[in-house]
């Protein structure tokens, strides 16, 4: 009998997740119904934030925080070129300008120099800028923190691969991403490879009660209901002075970005086993870490600073195909045949003929070494023991590395 397929990523949804969503699905509420709040509640509570805004993707809740720091046509945006295409997208959707930021080598992340160097290449002052904790591998935030601050920058930490991460403040004491300790914003997904799923989704936490308000806003259509906020009393009251049930009035441009109550629940079912699947990650990555961990500067894993205590969404290796003799395209292949899936993660988009022709060509050369050399190996709750084992047999096998 054959091996099973091992992908680079899957979901772990149980039976009581299918039961809550059923009996959310049996129920009066399949959209902007009361899921959607005790959820958003949840969620905050778990990441230390005063507020949470549940949406459809994190594509549109990076989208919807640009939206929120009212970043337009005439702006700057500073996004990390090693991430995913939504960290830079959602900026450019409101028609800002994107400067890219450079990372480290050997972790992928935007450093307090890279950002310094970004911030000074930029065309002009920069309005808003996003940070990645890549893989669910935080970024040195009190000091970047310090930087937008002393240049007015409003900061947004992309945490779609970080959701129970922690790292340390300035005094030494840890702080959850998410907390927004130092940040305007931290953004989420909910993507079945991350670290719980609601099918798609995302989430943005804020401790800012004007942002948590345009948050919401601009989530549905700009739309506003309530007597305390209306704008054309003729049409909102009847002449007896009653507010009229039916009236809602848009006051700004806003979306359809919602999040529908049965995704919401299986999200809230999900969430109350973070600490099950945040453990497993860990126990997973200090199988391959101890394989991995002493084979020397071919074939390294992911450097984690001392400070942080990630739950990674990813696990990449660092591999020099080069010095190798290998072909990335053929290590994936040769492995794939043997059941064990991988992905590259990610190209960088400053390398995206898009971005290429609107903004031109800039040398980043951090971002383009880590790209080179990193391959993200199957890293998931529902392996087991001897899942990883094989994976890591299987690599050496392919690598011609000797045991």
């Amino acid at each position: 009998m054959s091996e099973s397929f091992l992908p680079y990523g899957r979901h772990w949804v149980d039976e009581d997740d299918i039961a809550a969503v059923a009996a959310c699905l049996r129920g009066d509420w399949l959209t902007t119904g009361p899921a959607v709040e005790a959820f958003e509640a949840a969620f905050a509570e778990v990441v230390g934030a005063r507020y949470a805004v549940v949406v459809s993707n994190g594509t549109v809740a990076l989208h919807l925080a640009a939206l929120a720091a009212q970043v337009g046509a005439n702006d700057i945006g500073l996004a990390p070129t090693m991430s995913f295409l939504a960290s830079a997208n959602g900026m450019r959707y409101t028609g800002a300008e994107i400067a890219f930021a450079d990372a480290d080598p050997d972790t992928g992340l935007v450093t307090p120099d890279t950002f310094q160097a970004a911030i000074k290449r930029a065309a002009g002052p920069v309005k808003m800028a996003v940070v990645v904790h890549l893989n669910g591998n935080p970024v040195d935030m009190p000091e970047i923190a310090r930087i937008a601050s002393e240049h007015d920058i409003v900061l947004v930490e992309d945490a779609c691969h970080a959701l129970g991460s922690t790292y340390r403040n300035e005094t030494g004491a840890a702080v959850k991403v998410g907390s927004c300790q130092h940040s305007a914003m931290t953004v989420f997904s909910l993507h079945p490879v991350k670290t719980i799923t609601m099918g798609e989704g995302g989430v943005i936490a804020t401790n800012n009660p004007v942002l948590h308000e345009r948050l919401k806003l601009l989530r549905s259509h700009g739309m506003v209901r309530g007597a305390e906020k209306i704008v054309n009393r003729d049409l909102a009251f009847a002449r007896s002075g009653d507010a009229n049930p039916w009236y809602y009035e848009m006051q700004e441009l806003g979306f359809n970005f919602r999040a529908p109550d049965f995704a919401c629940v299986l999200a809230h079912s999900q969430l109350k086993k973070l600490s099950m699947f945040a453990e497993r990650r860990t126990q997973l990555k200090e199988i391959y870490d101890r394989h991995f961990g002493d084979v020397g500067e071919l074939v390294k894993p992911l450097r984690i600073e001392t400070s942080a205590e990630p739950v990674l969404h990813l696990y990449p290796l660092l591999i020099d195909f080069t010095a190798l003799g290998k072909e990335r395209a053929r290590v994936m292949a040769d492995l794939r045949e043997l059941g064990i899936g991988t992905q590259v993660h990610y190209i960088p988009i400053h390398r995206q003929p898009y971005y290429v022709e609107h903004s031109g060509a800039v040398d980043l050369p951090g971002a383009d070494s880590y790209y080179a050399k990193a391959l993200s190996i199957p890293y998931y709750p529902l392996m087991t023991d001897q899942d990883a084992e094989r994976v890591v047999r299987a690599l050496r096998s392919v690598l011609g590395i000797n045991s």
